[in-house]
């Protein structure tokens, strides 16, 4: 049912860091053994700033998916695929941009930001404005109901919720609307449609939101009613028209409490980052050579742990009493900064063992990536075929 799909993507950058493992990879792994969902490969958004050098694109995005792999997103849980293998994201896009305001697009705060921060970059490009109507047609082509993002990006998730409400309500008033509504109340069953009708009433006439969820989940709960129907009772629900795109929510998720080597958020461009598939000697070599405290000249000399880049490490990976051993040793000068760093060289490449070990099948058989990459295309293909059946409809784009 597409009343709890989650959809997420990202941008192919190639091999992935422990930073995109605590902050995202986790997640999806908890995500997709509590809801239908599929993750993309959102190469598409990669030319939206770095148009001039789209070789790398495929190699680099096979090599990320290996990496979602290795972490343990299941293909057979999930659907994964590349968003330029569904061109329907691209014709969804396009159809919307036909009702997009201008100032929608400007008013996105991530629109400046980014041109500061990429500078160095020629972004004056449609691409690059209209980014988040790609993003909002690339989560309402799969009418997906969660959408995994942190802070920053809810403006973007509160953009794609007004476009299908202004989709909605421009489209979803179809002739014979208020008939075929109530004719389709009728096929709940008089017991149940009773319920409906009063619950309605109660949502329009006193707002009582109580109603409109217990009404709301009533629908959910019927199987045999024709999609389209449901649509169509979900939007006289709330006394607007029929809803074909699904106003999407954020699902809150907590930035990476993993931090880069220097204590700086972790990103390859900062050369901070532990690849997931690093060399054990490669890890080990980057912790005990990461920065402490400067206080601590001499092995003497005792410090202070939160002026120390290896202790945010240990809030991740070491228990309770290990953090007391840590914060003592250090204070007092009991242990030295390579004592300090040892378990945490233990716990990341006891973490990072299985997950080669997961990578290498794709590694020695790449033809293993291509299939899991083609049966969820043609699976996301399905689902976005029968969303733009309904927005051409509405649209009146079908010419049959």
């Amino acid at each position: 049912m597409f009343e709890t799909r989650v959809l997420s993507g990202m941008r192919p950058t190639g091999a992935l860091h422990l930073g995109h493992y605590h902050g995202v990879l986790k997640n999806w792994v908890k995500l997709q053994s509590e809801h239908p969902c599929l993750f993309f490969v959102a190469d598409w958004h990669a030319l939206t700033t770095d148009y001039e050098k789209p070789r790398a694109l495929q190699r680099v995005g096979n090599d990320m998916v290996i990496d979602w792999l290795a972490a343990g997103v299941d293909p057979s849980q999930a659907t994964l695929f590349v968003q330029s293998l569904v061109p329907e994201h691209a014709e969804l896009h396009l159809l919307l941009s036909m009702i997009t305001p201008l100032g929608w697009l400007e008013r996105v705060p991530t629109y400046k930001d980014q041109q500061e921060k990429l500078a160095d970059r020629e972004l004056s490009t449609y691409g690059f404005l209209g980014y988040p109507l790609l993003q909002a047609a690339d989560i309402m082509i799969y009418r997906a109901k969660y959408v995994p993002v942190g802070e920053d990006q809810v403006p973007h998730i509160e953009f794609t919720r007004e476009l299908a409400r202004r989709f909605n309500h421009l489209y979803g008033r179809e002739p014979g609307f208020e008939e075929k509504s109530r004719a389709a109340v009728k096929k709940l069953g008089s017991k149940k449609a009773r319920l409906f009708n009063e619950l309605r009433a109660r949502f329009l006439e006193n707002g009582d939101a109580e109603a409109l969820k217990r009404a709301q989940a009533l629908l959910e709960e019927q199987q045999n009613i024709p999609r389209g129907d449901r649509e169509r009772l979900l939007g006289w629900l709330e006394g607007g028209g029929k809803k074909i795109l699904v106003e999407a929510e954020a699902l809150l998720t907590e930035a990476s409490r993993l931090p880069g080597l220097d204590g700086q958020k972790m990103s390859k461009s900062y050369g901070n980052a532990i690849g997931l598939r690093e060399d054990p000697d490669s890890v080990a070599k980057k912790i005990r050579t990461m920065p402490t405290d400067p206080a601590r000249v001499k092995r003497a000399d005792p410090g202070n742990p939160d002026k120390c880049p290896v202790w945010d490490m240990h809030q991740v990976y070491a228990d309770e009493a290990r953090k007391a051993w840590v914060r003592k040793g250090c204070t007092t000068a009991a242990i030295g900064c390579l004592e300090c760093k040892q378990p945490v060289i233990d716990a990341v490449l006891a973490e990072l063992a299985p997950i080669r070990e997961r990578a290498q099948p794709y590694l020695d058989d790449p033809a293993l990536v291509k299939n899991i990459l083609a049966d969820g295309c043609d699976n996301a293909r399905k689902l976005a075929a029968e969303t733009m059946r309904d927005v051409r409809e509405a649209m009146g784009l079908s010419y049959t």
